[in-house]
Parts: structure tokens; sequence; C-alpha cells
């Protein structure tokens, strides 16, 4: 967990001043501005077999007048900006309403008891949560209980972005995919430490950590806090570092100095210059571990305003060193997946965080368009595109895909409508000679492909699979388990090609 950032540290003698109409507007602004940054939008994953981008937050406020000045602010700049954002607020009564700091209240269901005005709200905010779920819910007993769990399932697949709570959410309260807790309150003790404790839940190597970013003053509150809650050492345990450790590097407290992202990417220029070839197993190792390195750094610093701009490599020299390290991860690849995959003891690869800032298609078909704009003689537009394929796990199952429509590319093409008919053509094609040659069962085989697209998985174990393999006569000499794994193979290297573009 990185240290507090406070953006808007205001020291005021109370409430009415925080809730001042321009501070709640700036806040969220920064909020909006910062949101795909602090919750990794442009980092893709796999959640429940779904390719995901990013993380979702909470956004935690002193008192329902507080929640209901911030969803209005949050739903007026997000209209303004016409930016797809869910955002959804609960809140109930407590008796001692105002801000409880250390201890946070059992989590209660009472809406009856909330003045007029802050049901009518609360009811409104939930009529927003209707239409966008297509849901029935409102502030009545049965149905609010209701809503609470339906939130809550919601947040923890990821479909809501930014949730408003009071108290509520900020107690027992697990969800792997949500990373950032936005503060504008008052926070000490065991309150403070149940509430950043809601973006510890680990889930893979790209969340490996959970930000706070606090609107209020709550360095010294976070250190009492770990004090008292582990021992007096315990900032080292809970708490990141700062931004120019991970950067400039620092002493750790053993007296070892630990280089930082600058020194790192330093050695990786000077030990391996882009334009040189890695010659021997041990450089090769060596640079695996080194880009590993840099890679786990990066995913930390990109989280802190400050790295922006800051990154060292240029883009396309960042590509060139990735699609040198994809290379060695095709040449050690292991059989088994995971997102730290294990070649050996001594070799380690951070395929997560590769995928995570994978280059889509939409990406590629945007310089497609450029070339054809150039009336398809800017050769330099094509090697940002090799560039980019090459540097992209995902794309490189699709290279000849793409370089085959990019031949097709003319005067009259029209490319975004001309790439959908290509692909479209080619799947059938490419399939009917895998049906032919492997003579498998057309209809059959055409309908699992279709359901495999359709859930996002080749499934090739079960009764579906073997639906469409070819009777035991047909297999001639080979065996039926060596048959069915030349089909998954075959049917993979198909899937991987056209998943995400077909």
């Amino acid at each position: 967990m990185p240290p507090p950032l406070a953006p808007f540290v205001i020291r005021v003698a109370n409430e009415k001043a925080m809730g001042a109409p321009k501070r709640i507007e700036e806040i969220v602004r920064y909020t909006l501005e910062h949101f795909d940054q602090k919750t990794k939008r442009n980092s893709f994953y796999t959640l429940k077999g779904q390719r995901t981008a990013g993380f979702n937050s909470i956004f935690a406020v002193s008192s329902i007048p507080m929640a209901m000045k911030y969803y209005t602010e949050f739903k007026r700049q997000l209209a303004e900006q016409q930016r797809e954002l869910t955002v959804a607020t609960i809140f109930s009564f407590a008796a001692n309403e105002a801000d409880p700091e250390d201890v946070m209240p059992e989590e209660g269901f009472d809406t009856e008891a909330l003045d007029k005005t802050s049901r009518d709200f609360l009811d409104g905010a939930i009529a927003d949560y209707n239409k966008a779920f297509h849901t029935n819910f409102d502030t009545s007993a049965d149905k609010f209980q209701n809503y609470y769990k339906d939130l809550s399932m919601r947040v923890k697949s990821r479909e809501v972005d930014i949730l408003i709570v009071v108290n509520m959410f900020l107690t027992g309260f697990d969800a792997t995919t949500l990373n950032t807790l936005w503060v504008d309150k008052n926070l000490k003790m065991h309150g403070l430490i149940q509430a950043f404790s809601r973006t510890n839940r680990i889930l893979n190597s790209v969340k490996t950590f959970g930000n706070i970013v606090c609107f209020r003053d709550l360095q010294q509150a976070t250190e009492d806090a770990i004090a008292l809650f582990g021992d007096k050492e315990a900032n080292s345990i809970v708490l990141l570092k700062d931004y120019d450790s991970y950067y400039s590097g620092y002493t750790d407290d053993k007296g070892k100095d630990v280089p930082g992202y600058q020194d790192l990417v330093d050695e990786l220029t000077e030990k391996f210059p882009i334009a040189e070839p890695i010659i021997g197993e041990q450089n090769e190792k060596d640079y695996i571990k080194l880009y590993g390195k840099i890679l786990r750094l990066k995913n930390i610093l990109s989280t802190f305003d400050r790295f922006a701009g800051n990154e060292l490599l240029p883009e396309r020299v960042f590509q060139d060193y990735q699609s040198v390290y994809i290379d060695l991860y095709q040449k050690y690849r292991p059989k088994i997946d995971g997102d730290k995959e294990n070649i050996n003891d001594d070799i380690e690869f951070e395929i997560e965080l590769i995928r995570q800032v994978e280059i889509n298609i939409d990406y590629i078909l945007m310089l497609v368009g450029k070339y054809h704009a150039s009336n398809c003689k800017d050769k330099e537009i094509l090697g940002a595109i090799d560039r980019a394929i090459d540097s992209s796990i995902q794309l490189r199952s699709k290279k000849d895909l793409i370089q085959g429509f990019i031949e097709t590319v003319n005067a009259s093409t029209v490319v975004d409508r001309d790439w959908r008919i290509y692909v479209e053509k080619q799947k059938e094609q490419d399939l009917d000679q895998i049906i032919a040659e492997e003579k498998l069962k057309p209809d059959e085989a055409k309908h699992f492909i279709d359901n495999s697209f359709r859930d996002g998985t080749l499934k090739t174990t079960g009764t579906d699979f073997d639906r469409i393999m070819p009777p035991v006569s047909r297999f001639g000499g080979g065996s039926r388990t060596e048959k069915k794994q030349g089909i998954i193979r075959r049917l993979s290297g198909f899937f991987e090609k056209y998943l995400g573009v077909a």
C-alpha cells in the first residue's frame, strides 16, 4: 500500500468548509483525471475467464450530506465530459452519524430513520442504479438489503467503477478487483486500518498493492495506527516506499543499496544495447531477470502522478526491449500457465505484467488507417506496426492475419469495414480447412468454436469437445489420444489467432 497522497490537503476547522462546492468540484476533477491511472484502466488481466481492464474504487466521505454532494458532482462532471463511468452510492441511518474516525460502526440497513431529504436522494441514486443494471431496488426494508447484496456483487465483479460510502463497505468487505480508496474523511487507529485494508486483497502480479489517495492530511494518523497495531517499524512492512525510492533507489534496513528504476534502465541500455543480439544462455537469463525487475518497478511507479513523462525509454525502444523479452519467453516457454511462469529455478517471467499493457487491435487498425491515408507509401508506419505486434504476446498470434490484410489495402479500402470482412472470410476458410483435414464433424465443430469465442475460452475437456471428434475408425494408425492432442493444438492456434478480432 503506497503512502497516502494528499493532492488537496486543506486544514480547516469544520466540515462546512470541507463541503464547500469549489473544493468538492476540484477533488472530483482530480479523481476523474487520475482515475484511469490509479485503477490501471490501461492494464489487462483475466477475471473468471474474461479479459478485464483495470480495477475499481471506493470513495469514503465523512457524512451523508457529503456523499450527496459528491454523487451529484460526479454525475455532473461525467455528463459534462461525456464519459461513461458507473458511480453508485449507499448509506443508512446511524445514531452517531458524525465521523467515528477510530471505530467503524456496525453496518445497518435502517433507512426509515433517514431524514426525508437524505432518503429521497438515496432513492434517486438507487433509481440511477436500477436504470444502469435493469434492477428494481429502493429504500424500503427488504429491497434496500437486496440492493446492498447486488451492489456488493457488482463491485466484486468490477461493474461499478466508483462507490461512494460513508461507513458502509469500509469494514469486512473484500473485493480483489478493488485497488483504490479515495478518502475525504477523518480516520484514525482501528477505523483507519479497517478502511485502508479494503484495497489490500492481492489478485495477481498486476495488483500487488492497493492505492490510498487522501484529500485530508492522514499521514500522522497512518503512522500512529501502524505503530499501535504493529511494531514501531511496521511502516516498512505495511506501506510501500515513496516515489523517489523506487525511481532513484534506496538503502534497506540492512544497509544494502537497492537499485531504482533509473539504475535498472541505465543497466539495461548499457549491458544490452537494443541493436545488438544477446549471445549465450547466461546473458539471456541476466536479461530476463533485469527486464523483469524493470517491469515490476514500472508497475508500482505507474500509480504515481510524477512518473508520467519520466519513463526514460521512448515507447518504441521499450517495445523493442519487450519484443526481445517475449522472444526469450517463447524460447524457454514452460508447458504450464501462470502469472509468474517458472522455467527453472533461476528464471521467472512476468508475463502477466506484459499482458496488462497489451496493445490491442484497435491501435493496430489506427496505424493501418494512417498507412492508408499516406497512399500506402509511408513505410515507417509499417515498421511501427511490426514493432507493436512483436512486443505483444496476444498480437503475435495474429501477425499473419494483420499482414495479410495490409497487403490488400488500396485506395478504395475502408479500414474498419474491410478488416471485419477480411477477418470473417479468413476465419471461415481456416476453420473449414481444419475441419476437412482433421475430419471433424462440421456442424458440431462450428457450434463448438462459436461457443468458445462467446465464452472467451477454448474448453478442450468434456463432452462438448468429444462431440466434434471424428469416429474412431477414421483415426488411421494413430491413437485417439494423439489425434485429440493434434486437434487441440490446431484449434488452440486458430482460437488465439481470431480471439478479440472475430
